[in-house]
């Protein structure tokens, strides 16, 4: 046998004291050898530790003699002598002598030996009692904490074998120890995360780094059907002379915490979700935007599918009073996904309507007007939420799991639904996703419902005013005209601009463009009084002024309005064009030989000011001349100075022979903005 065959103690010469590696030496257990006449035969390093006396002193001694006070020398040969005749071994606590005179109370273990040729011996295994008592009571110790601990205790060998598993765990996970012991870790760990708890102990392993607190989630084999949630505090056990024994895994059942921890995340997110709404959701008075802005809320922490529909009816302002029976057509406003899914086919299109039977899970949650929860979806199911057996069939393919409906009411109004699938989270709906969604609904209905009485109100000023501008007169002697009416987008009311073409005796034509300060109904309806007068006064073929100057008192009786006017009268024999401004943006005058201009006008008061006369001027014309008069709304903005904007008119002007109609899409669609909130009436002429 070579010395590679045991491992190095670190006792070898020169190699340093040696070092604790075990539960002997840490109790430095004595071996004495008596022969059958009581003398010391054999004496080991531990007895001259324990006892006081070198080798050389003790070996040929009577070990009662030399060991034993003379008080306890009788009962000791009695004990010596039995053993010895017997064979039967002793143990006890028994007082010692030491060399310098002390008593020390030892623990003996006392074993008759016999060799090969017949002789008799004794041998005494001796250790002292107090270190004795204290590695038992030690040992007891830890055997009752980790059997008693209400933490689950695992003790792994240096290859993540189980060494031992303490009740707690088997509580924990219920998993008996028998069906762990000596099996690898990773064969009944029950987190799916099974990688990083191995290289997390592999670390500690090797660095002897404790880590605490890991947090691990998994299904225990005891619940297969909950989650549970375990702190773990992972760390190194080595023995008194530091060789590595193995790791140590301390688990806590931490669910409670973990599920708390959850909700109060989830409840966080919640009120992060409806806040974001508030900020989000109704930012114009437009259904559509209005719609998507709440699918966009709602994907995808609260669904993976998010439809808003809203019934057909109530768009068209029709319908008055909850349903509560029969079909319905609905409108989808919007349809969005959290990511790439055929369940977009199966949603109605945005903006196209669609008929659901009175069976159908979004008709229930309209007429009942309250929420329609169903947690786990099967294939009965998805027939109800579909709007056909195709649509169902994609849901299916979608793994559309969880639905929820909830009703979009507002003012006591239901005007649709919000509806909601689950594909991709786990999770099923339920009653804080109903809360939520409701939340979201309401505060979306409100929007929906302001934007669509507005959107009403809206098309009827537009419907009125655009039904009190003119028709272009089919033929105009000398003159080619072209004109555009723009209302203000979403953001703001329709207002009252318009323009006029007015044929005059003596082949003349007034050209009118017109403002009246203010929105809405009112607005539109002023403007066609002040139409009206405008074309009343200029059938008497009065002067640009004196026309204004008319229409000026009329303005004054109407309450709460004033408005700003361009009055131009153009003679085609004398080629010349007569203008009267009341507060407007001044015309352009573009030519063929120069660079375009504004006309230099006495600005003159808005209508119903009263009291101050206008002006006539009279602009010499030649054929081929742009004459262009618009409305403010063209070239205001708020973010821009007018003189700036005035510059970009001129400049869009420099081609006078561009025909008139691709001149007016020109203007607009460089000046305006979608955003804009004022509306526009342009009015183009060019001479012949």
């Amino acid at each position: 046998m070579t010395s590679e065959s045991f491992p190095s103690s670190g006792d070898e010469p020169g190699a340093g004291p040696p070092q604790l590696s075990g539960l002997l030496d840490v109790l430095s257990v004595a071996a004495v050898v008596l022969n059958v006449d009581g003398r010391i035969v054999f004496w080991s390093p531990q007895a001259e530790e324990l006892f006081g006396y070198g080798a050389q002193e003790a070996l040929g001694q009577y070990a009662g003699r030399l060991l034993v006070h003379e008080e306890h020398l009788t009962s000791v040969v009695s004990l010596f002598t039995e053993v010895m005749e017997t064979g039967r071994s002793w143990a006890g606590t028994f007082p010692i002598r030491r060399k310098d005179g002390s008593t020390r109370l030892v623990e003996f273990r006392n074993v008759r030996l016999l060799d090969d040729l017949g002789d008799v011996y004794a041998l005494g295994l001796v250790a002292d009692s107090t270190t004795l008592q204290r590695v038992e009571r030690g040992l007891a110790l830890c055997e009752r904490l980790i059997n008693q601990s209400p933490i689950g205790v695992v003790l792994l060998d240096p290859d993540l074998h189980y060494l031992l598993v303490n009740p707690a765990l088997e509580r924990i996970d219920g998993v008996p120890a028998e069906a762990r012991i000596g099996r690898h870790l990773r064969e009944t760990l029950p987190f799916p995360d099974v990688d990083t708890i191995e290289s997390a102990l592999r670390q500690v392993l090797t660095t002897g780094n404790p880590l605490l607190d890991q947090y691990a989630v998994g299904r225990a084999p005891a619940h297969p059907d909950t989650e549970h949630a375990w702190s773990l505090s992972l760390y190194r056990l080595e023995d008194p002379g530091g060789r590595v024994l193995g790791a140590a895994t301390l688990a806590v059942d931490v669910t409670e915490r973990h599920l708390a921890a959850t909700e109060a995340d989830r409840a966080r997110r919640r009120l992060a979700l409806i806040a974001d709404a508030s900020a989000r959701v109704g930012t114009t008075l437009d259904v559509d935007q209005t719609a998507r802005e709440l699918a966009e809320i709602a994907t995808p922490d609260l669904a993976d599918v998010v439809a808003v529909d809203v019934l057909d009816d109530v768009l068209a302002c029709r319908r008055a009073g909850a349903p509560d029976r029969g079909p319905e057509l609905f409108r989808a406003l919007a349809v969005k996904a959290a990511h790439p899914t055929v369940a977009l086919r199966a949603a109605d299109p945005a903006g196209d309507p669609a008929a659901y039977d009175s069976d159908r899970l979004v008709t229930m949650c309209v007429h009942t007007g309250r929420p329609v929860l169903v947690r786990h979806v099967g294939d009965e199911d998805l027939r109800r939420i579909a709007r056909d057996q195709q649509a169902g069939t994609l849901l299916a393919r979608a793994g559309v799991h969880s639905y929820l409906a909830v009703p979009l009411i507002a003012r006591g109004e239901v005007l649709g639904a919000l509806d909601l699938k689950r594909t991709r989270n786990p999770l099923p709906f339920d009653e804080d996703d109903v809360i939520l969604a409701s939340e979201l609904a309401n505060r979306a209905a409100v929007s929906i419902d302001n934007a669509r009485w507005y959107q009403s109100v809206r098309n009827t000023a537009v419907t009125l005013q655009r039904s009190l501008l003119p028709e272009h007169p089919p033929h105009l002697v000398g003159l080619e005209v072209a004109s555009r009416y723009q209302p203000a987008q979403a953001t703001s009311e329709v207002g009252g601009d318009w323009y006029d073409v007015i044929p005059l005796p003596g082949d003349k034509t007034a050209l009118v463009v017109g403002d009246v300060m203010g929105h809405g109904i009112d607005a539109a309806a002023t403007m066609g009084r002040l139409r009206t007068a405008t074309c009343a006064f200029a059938d008497l073929d009065l002067a640009p002024d004196e026309v204004l100057q008319h229409v000026d008192k009329i303005t004054r009786g109407l309450e709460h309005y004033i408005a700003t006017c361009i009055y131009a009268v153009y003679d085609p024999r004398r080629m010349q064009c007569h203008i009267a401004n009341a507060g407007h943006m001044p015309p352009a005058l573009a030519r063929p030989d120069r660079a375009p201009r504004l006309l230099d006008l006495p600005t003159g008061a808005p209508l119903g000011v009263g009291g101050i006369p206008f002006d006539t001027t009279t602009v010499n014309l030649t054929t081929g001349d742009l004459l262009v008069l618009y409305t403010d709304g063209l070239v205001e903005t708020r973010h821009h100075p007018i003189d700036q904007r005035l510059d970009i008119l001129l400049s869009l002007l420099n081609e006078p022979d561009r025909p008139l109609e691709e001149t007016c899409d020109l203007l607009l669609h460089t000046l305006r903005h979608p955003d804009d909130h004022d509306d526009v009436a342009l009015l183009i002429a060019r001479t012949q």
